[in-house]
């Protein structure tokens, strides 16, 4: 019987990718010394932001997601952020390999709405294993499930994150929307000779601003 443990050395940007995504260096330890054919991960990362600290800024970008602050003592709860996999190649004693967590900036998700409203600090992050260890059994392979308890906790900083949008959205965001509001939000912008979205979503925000002007699609 194997004894996997895991360790998450360090998280980073990749800037190469198809679509942003972050980078997990694992490291991988087999305390009995047998010998590992490959493994098929699998990860379930979670966000823990009941461990660690919020400034004011903060606290009102998680309103939404979180109610006031005086709620937070039971609304502030861990949830998952996204799942991801790979191969581990056969190895004996440890290994380290790269494990892929490709990422959204759509606003739809909580994980990146959470993201995006922390300025600084560590983003406390659990990683939670399954899959399948291939092993050399008395006949042939072998076949052993990678224990639930299998888990590690990593404080990803939040420039990490900032840094890999930064690759792939410079100084942008990213909404999505559906195609009754696209609509008439092209229709707005072309009533009014605007010439970007940004422009166009600028321009219904200062007309929202005025005290007494009703707004008109």
């Amino acid at each position: 019987m194997t004894d996997l443990r895991f360790e998450v050395l360090d998280v980073t940007a990749e800037p190469y990718a198809a679509a942003p995504q972050l980078k997990v260096r694992l490291g991988l330890s087999e305390w009995t010394e047998s010998r590992i054919h490959a493994i098929a991960l699998r990860c379930q990362v979670r966000i823990e932001p009941q461990r660690r600290p919020y400034d004011e800024a903060e606290q009102n970008g998680l309103r939404a997601l979180f109610g006031d602050r005086d709620r937070w003592k039971d609304t502030l709860r861990t949830f998952l952020w996204m799942h991801s996999n790979t191969t581990v190649q056969g190895f004996t004693g440890t290994t380290e390999i790269d494990l892929p967590l490709p990422c959204t900036y759509d606003f739809d998700v909580i994980g990146s709405r959470y993201l995006h409203a922390l300025g600084q600090g560590e983003v406390p992050l659990v990683f939670m294993f399954s899959g399948t260890i291939f092993t050399r059994g008395i006949q042939g392979f072998g076949v052993e499930q990678v224990p639930w308890d299998r888990e590690a906790h990593h404080a990803m900083p939040v420039s990490v994150w900032r840094q890999m949008m930064d690759f792939y959205y410079p100084n942008t965001g990213w909404l999505r929307l559906d195609h009754d509001a696209m609509g008439e939000l092209a229709d707005y912008r072309a009533r009014h000779g605007l010439t970007s979205w940004e422009e166009t979503v600028g321009h219904l925000l200062a007309r929202r601003e005025e005290p007494s002007t009703a707004v008109s699609t």
